[in-house]
């Protein structure tokens, strides 16, 4: 799939970023993977991992920087759109700049796509964007809208776009993984509430849903990966079985269990053996076979929850994941 071609990402030195550019080069011979992202610090410690091959390039710019946005993307066959403002308290606290970035941003990628003739473009979402309670989730839900809503005038430039949708990576840079694990010293981990719950996903599951998006979209798709859950205090539990939990409770803007797919999307959801696919609501998309293909429609009122999943990781499953991975948790 992408042998031979130009790949760029946008905000491309984070967690996500570094995981897909080793996966894409240790699976496919890319003509070029560009790396772009505004933070030169980051840049200037992610090419010293590819000193040497001409492959991986690096691009300062800002997603807000129309301009930038169409020198980058001369010559770009795909696109992976990581680039946003994330953090819930940061967002609530500075709107206008979450706002700038994750909606005026995403448009100019959507532009930018479509004028410099982008094969497909793949923007990464996030539970929160379900059903949102946040700024960040709701600016998350515009841009999604929006680059469902860029398929209806992309046809005759041949753009294609979709989302993928997933929740915290297990031992991404502030999830809560290596935020237990740089606590277990002091002996006390804060829980916000005992009934908390939330999806665990790999980085490795996260790039290869976006993979499978490239592969699959006609155009419009949310694509959300069938992943398992785990009670927060159970991962506590297991991380540091000597620790004493603190229940601190539930802070502004976050949710006791994350959710992918609420139950307005059910209308328009189809399941298949690894994931779910929401269609999209207009032009009549969620009834476009092509779109379909073998999907299954879920029931009326389907919701897709950390809390009522039917897949569970076990302490033992975590804790193999860990020790198997303790070399890049919280690094990235």
């Amino acid at each position: 799939m992408f042998d031979g071609q130009k790949i760029l990402l946008t905000g491309g030195t984070g967690s996500f970023g570094h995981k897909f550019v080793e996966m894409v080069l240790s699976k496919y011979k890319p003509n070029k993977i560009i790396i772009f992202s505004r933070d030169e610090m980051k840049q200037w410690e992610m090419a010293k991992l590819y000193q040497g091959d001409s492959r991986v390039r690096f691009f300062i710019g800002d997603v807000r920087d129309r301009d930038r946005l169409y020198r980058a993307f001369d010559g770009v066959d795909y696109v992976v759109h990581a680039a946003a403002t994330k953090i819930v308290p940061t967002a609530e606290y500075n709107p206008f700049e979450c706002v700038k970035t994750n909606v005026n941003g995403a448009m100019n990628v959507i532009d930018a796509a479509i004028d410099k003739g982008v094969k497909g473009v793949v923007a990464l979402s996030t539970d929160k964007a379900s059903s949102p309670i946040n700024l960040y989730g709701a600016t998350k839900l515009t841009s999604d809208k929006l680059f469902v809503a860029a398929n209806a005038y992309s046809s005759e430039h041949g753009t294609k776009f979709s989302v993928v949708r997933y929740g915290n990576v297990m031992g991404s840079r502030g999830s809560v993984i290596p935020f237990f694990e740089s606590m277990k010293h002091k002996g006390v981990l804060p829980i916000t509430d005992e009934r908390m719950t939330r999806f665990m996903i790999t980085l490795d599951q996260g790039v290869e849903l976006v993979w499978h998006a490239f592969d699959d979209m006609v155009g419009g798709e949310i694509y959300v990966k069938k992943i398992p859950s785990m009670s927060v205090v159970d991962l506590a539990r297991a991380l540091a079985p000597e620790c004493k939990l603190e229940f601190v409770g539930i802070r502004p803007g976050e949710k006791l269990h994350e959710q992918m797919i609420g139950e307005e999307d059910s209308h328009y959801t189809f399941e298949y053996p690894k994931h779910y696919k929401i269609l999209p609501v207009i032009n009549e998309w969620s009834t476009s076979p092509e779109r379909i293909k073998d999907g299954v429609k879920v029931a009326e009122g389907f919701v897709y929850r950390s809390d009522n999943n039917t897949e569970w990781m076990s302490a033992g499953e975590l804790m193999e994941w860990v020790n198997s991975n303790r070399d890049y948790i919280g690094k990235i």
